[in-house]
């Protein structure tokens, strides 16, 4: 515990005028809120007359695509010469395509009502009955009695909401149950990490603000929230926070070369299109540096907290290695933890583009111009920028977590013991282990510390057999008095 409380203080010496100075640069940056000069049609707002309504599909038909409108928009009006309304389906009939229809029951009730489905969505996925949709209504619009083989009702979407809700409920009862408190702390820190990108560095992009500060000082926050609120307040945490603010200083200033470098403009993309024709002060080369930095957060938070434990493991195991062997030892683990991540990123970057890339594979290019094509550019700097970060602040952190534990000064009360230990062991002497020299290694250490460990046990069985430890005689003990 006394190591403990040194090591917090000096980490906390060096953590406290960052998290200070990071808070008032987010003070700084806040964003107004204001949405002036911004020119967005929403999608989703309906004109007058027009609603979006969900319901359950019942039936799902094919007919063609001029006899269905027809059909349904005579339903709607409630006409009844059928002899001129055969005639007129006759002659559309001949002229259109197929379509595929569902028939589907408003979850507000009423009668069933005949949806057109857009045709990639029945080609792609299709539907089928007792598929929940969100369809949009033009039965109450203006001018829509008078719409002759126009559709009332439209696909827009599916319905989600359950299954979402499900493998969300799902996923937050595993955690808990592997991880218990800590993996509810961790969840409860991802909500609160969504709430720093929405609300600051989102609004920041809109009004123009810094890309790279803007990105440097919201995920700097992010990290101090989540590790701690996850991990605690120790030694660990501030080390794993430490080496996390250097790979996130190392990812900035690599996104910063390579956006202005490779020329990442964020050109043929629909929603870069949007963003520019939104508003003026949107730079979509800003939005990309920040995606750059924001997207290696969450592996840049494991392989530092998980190098910052591995130390103190190891230290607490051998307390008596030197710092160099100790460093070594957490460095295979580190090594181990690079060539597992960086395949990582590469995947999961290459299965967010898949419809990306098996476009570009179709068009049959050469593969230097495929990966640097503007299609792919960004997604392949984005896993070189992340991947670089990473891999340096491995042994960053593993180097400020040696030099932490070895700060602290204080030695394990069992190393008292060791040359008892040690000087069974032939080639070895007190001396050895107090100049470090010989054969000593950190696998040494630990098996010095197991045998001074099971000493201690078999010491304490026999003194709790007979009573000695202060506590009440064992039956084992009683016997032994009597005999």
């Amino acid at each position: 515990m006394a190591a403990r409380r040194k090591a917090n203080r000096i980490l906390a010496a060096v953590l406290i005028p960052l998290t200070l100075l990071t808070l008032a640069g987010m003070a700084m940056l806040w964003p107004s809120g204001s949405k002036e000069g911004i020119s967005l049609a929403n999608p989703y707002a309906a004109a007058p007359g027009v609603t979006f309504d969900t319901g359950t599909i019942q039936s799902v038909v094919t007919e063609n695509c001029m006899q269905g409108a027809s059909q349904q928009g005579q339903s709607q009006q409630g006409q009844n010469q059928q002899g001129s309304g055969d005639q007129a389906q006759g002659r559309q009939s001949q002229q259109g395509s197929d379509c595929t229809f569902a028939f589907t029951e408003p979850d507000k009730g009423g009668s069933p009502v005949k949806v057109v489905i857009n045709p990639d969505v029945a080609k792609s996925h299709g539907v089928k009955p007792g598929d929940q949709i969100r369809y949009l209504n033009l039965s109450n619009a203006p001018g829509a009695s008078a719409a002759q083989g126009s559709p009332a009702f439209i696909f827009v979407d599916f319905v989600r909401t359950l299954p979402i809700v499900l493998l969300a409920l799902l996923y937050a009862a595993v955690v808990i149950a592997v991880a218990r408190w800590r993996g509810l702390r961790a969840l409860v820190g991802l909500v609160g990490a969504y709430f720093v990108l929405a609300s600051f560095m989102l609004p920041g992009l809109v009004e123009g603000k810094p890309p790279l500060l803007l990105a440097l000082v919201g995920s700097t926050v992010i990290m101090i929230g989540v590790l701690y609120f996850a991990h605690g307040f120790s030694a660990r945490t501030s080390t794993a926070l430490l080496g996390t603010m250097f790979g996130l200083g190392i990812t900035a200033l690599l996104a910063a070369w390579a956006t202005g470098a490779a020329n990442l403009a964020g050109v043929g993309s629909h929603d870069a299109t949007t963003l520019v024709n939104t508003s003026a002060n949107i730079s979509i080369s800003g939005v990309i540096l920040c995606g750059l930095i924001i997207s290696g957060l969450g592996v840049l938070n494991d392989v530092t907290i998980t190098q910052s434990s591995a130390v103190w493991e190891l230290y607490e195991l051998a307390p008596g290695s030197s710092a160099r062997k100790l460093f070594t030892s957490a460095m295979r683990i580190g090594r181990d933890h690079i060539a597992s991540t960086v395949y990582t990123i590469a995947f999961a970057y290459a299965g967010a583009a898949l419809p990306i890339l098996i476009i570009v594979m179709l068009y049959d290019r050469p593969l230097a111009d495929t990966l640097t094509s503007a299609e792919l550019s960004e997604e392949v700097i984005r896993t070189l920028v992340g991947s670089i970060g990473l891999v340096l602040a491995i042994p960053v952190t593993t180097l400020i977590a040696v030099l932490v534990v070895k700060a602290t000064g204080v030695r394990a009360g069992a190393e008292a013991a060791a040359p008892a230990v040690e000087s069974k062991r032939p080639g070895r002497t007190p001396a050895d282990s107090a100049n470090g020299n010989g054969s000593h290694t950190i696998v040494d250490d630990v098996e010095d510390t197991g045998a001074l460990a099971a000493a201690a046990l078999e010491g304490r069985s026999r003194r709790s057999a007979a009573g000695e430890d202060g506590g009440f005689p064992t039956r084992r003990g009683r016997r032994a008095e009597r005999g």
